[in-house]
């Protein structure tokens, strides 16, 4: 992946605001990415120092490897999980 392009998911994940959510297929669609599996990929391998517990699944879940810690880190920030899925009405908020 061109460094280019990883900037690019880098600074839109950045700039999710606290309290607020996106989906791995919002991050892609805002940096001309032709799949979200490509944000999930540089979030795993660069995005350690970012705030990737905001970026979740289309259907409001967490990734399942690290749902328990991405749950409690949006908990912290007032996002509560419901049955294990943002409730619909607070997506892409």
């Amino acid at each position: 992946m061109d460094e280019e392009t990883v900037e690019r998911v880098r600074d839109a994940v950045r700039a999710i605001p606290p309290g607020e959510t996106a989906s791995y297929g919002e991050i892609a669609e805002r940096v001309g990415l032709r799949s979200p599996r490509l944000v999930g990929r540089i979030l795993a391998e660069d995005g350690h120092d970012l705030p990737w517990h905001r970026v979740l699944r289309a259907d409001g879940s967490c990734a399942p490897h690290i749902a328990e810690e991405q749950s409690a880190r949006l908990r912290a920030e007032g996002i509560l999980m419901v049955d294990g899925r943002l409730p619909r009405e607070l997506r892409g908020r």
